[in-house]
């Protein structure tokens, strides 16, 4: 008989071996061995394991910058739970131009903010230049 036949024949019966049966461990071999004893469980990370919790350091601000219908922009800074600065006044043009340089997903939206709250400005300008010269008017019809 060939190895070949060998192979191909039924199994053998439980507990003989094939001769070259790859999957039965021969008495005395160093798998036999290892299979009798249990796996020891090693507590830890196992070695040459690095977390990257460790190696990266990563900084995070909270930049706020908020504006209101009046056109005036506020800017606040936090630093994890801490305050670096509150309350800052910022111009809205810088507003916009800081946007402009972060993302253009940014940029679009603040933009509309800030073009709303200049037409509102502008109506209020044109309803005071109203009332201003009517108060002139006034003034003028009582002098005469």
């Amino acid at each position: 008989m060939t190895e070949d036949d060998l192979s191909r024949s039924p199994a053998a019966p439980s507990g003989t071996a094939l001769p070259g049966d790859p999957t039965v461990p021969l008495p005395g071999s160093a798998a036999g061995i290892d299979a009798a004893e249990p796996e020891k469980r090693r507590r830890g990370r196992p070695k040459g394991s690095t977390s990257t919790a460790r190696t990266t350091r990563v900084v995070e601000l909270a930049l706020t910058v908020a504006g209101g219908a009046d056109g005036e922009w506020l800017a606040e800074l936090k630093q994890g739970s801490s305050w670096i600065s509150r309350g800052l006044p910022v111009n809205a043009a810088s507003v916009v131009r800081a946007a402009q340089e972060l993302h253009p997903e940014l940029a679009e939206p603040i933009e509309a903010a800030v073009g709303a709250a200049r037409e509102q400005r502008a109506a209020r300008v044109a309803a005071l230049e109203a009332e201003l010269e009517q108060a002139r008017k006034a003034l003028a019809e009582l002098e005469a």
